[in-house]
């Protein structure tokens, strides 16, 4: 594979000098090194991004080991199968900017759930999905088990027949997640839609609550999973938007070494992709030296902040490292060349 046959990384390399797009080569150029050099990576996934079907580069790259954990909204994680379930009843809305109330409204009388310029059909993607999920939890409840959130959705995802599918499973990050049983955290899961549903049944008295385990149990997991990752190279933060799909992962490494007691490896790499402008008192807009303060980087960790639209970026960078990952050799020769 000659230089041409790279055209994303080359395209980056050539045109990214200054500003955000500088970042962005940057943070693609370290990621690369990071892993081609036997580091992991682990990625948080706020926002809508699944709906967004980041899921087509986000899923060849969990393929292609280039993702090797995730926190995810529990938003980010149905959409996931709501996308394989029920893509074709989707419909989008490009010029949303300029819709009235009246248009929104008609838009729920469809039974549809606009986000942002496209939308869920409630009927294809909850109701589908939530005759699968309560069957599932019915049983749990009867025989006491108790499963992590994305548990319950790898086995949602995995007891479907393909016949079903209306999307891409290979565009689908849950599914590719589930079959290499990926490590995920959901925190706040209770946030979502099927969060809702859920406690809407434990109401009822259908189901124990406590069939789900709980966030502090996430947490507790957590900590064995952070020390499997960073063995070696050590493992990356890759960080979309803000909220608890990036606060509550990258707490891990002082709560080992506080709460815990124990040795812990920093996080080896750190990038966030934000369009949350720097503020004071917001964790979304911190700068990464703020997080120094807190143990969670050191002053010798690779940081970069991107401010400019995930939907937009993220799958620049995917597409890049996919490229470096198919063909290493030549990858390495044209960064090498574009550096001197």
């Amino acid at each position: 594979m000659s230089s041409s046959e790279l055209p994303v990384l080359k395209f980056v390399l050539t045109n990214y000098k200054n500003f955000n797009a500088r970042a962005t080569r940057d943070a693609l150029l370290s990621y690369w090194e990071h892993v081609s050099n036997g580091g992991r990576m682990f990625w948080s996934v706020a926002g809508a991004m699944s709906s967004a079907q980041l899921g087509i580069t986000l899923a060849p790259a969990i393929r292609a080991g280039l993702i090797h954990g995730l926190s995810v909204t529990g938003a980010n994680i149905e959409e996931s199968l709501f996308r394989l379930v029920a893509h074709t009843g989707y419909k989008d809305f490009p010029e949303y900017r300029y819709f009235t109330k009246q248009d929104d409204t008609r838009i729920l009388e469809q039974r549809m759930r606009r986000v942002t310029d496209t939308s869920i059909p409630e009927d294809e993607a909850f109701r589908a999905v939530e005759k699968i999920a309560v069957p599932m939890w019915k049983g749990a409840t009867e025989k006491g088990e108790r499963r992590f959130w994305h548990e319950y959705f790898y086995a949602f995802i995995q007891a479907l027949d393909p016949s079903v599918y209306e999307g891409d499973p290979e565009a689908c990050w849950l599914l590719e997640a589930a079959r290499l049983r990926l490590p995920i955290v959901v925190p706040g899961y209770e946030d979502s839609t099927f969060g809702n549903i859920f406690a809407s049944y434990v109401k009822a008295g259908d189901f124990n609550a406590s069939i789900v385990k709980s966030g502090i149990e996430y947490m507790a997991d957590f900590y064995d999973r952070y020390e499997e990752m960073s063995e070696g190279r050590g493992v990356g933060f890759f960080q979309i938007g803000g909220g608890i799909a990036g606060d509550f992962p990258i707490c891990v490494v002082p709560s080992i070494k506080y709460d815990l007691q124990k040795p812990v490896k920093p996080w080896a790499y750190f990038c966030q992709i934000s369009d949350s402008t720097t503020s004071y008192g917001s964790y979304s807009g911190a700068t990464p030296n703020e997080k120094i303060t807190w143990d969670k980087l050191t002053e010798t960790t690779p940081m970069f902040v991107i401010e400019s639209d995930a939907t937009i970026v993220a799958p620049l960078i995917l597409s890049a490292l996919l490229e470096c990952k198919s063909n290493p050799e030549a990858a390495n020769a044209l960064i090498a060349k574009h550096q001197g």
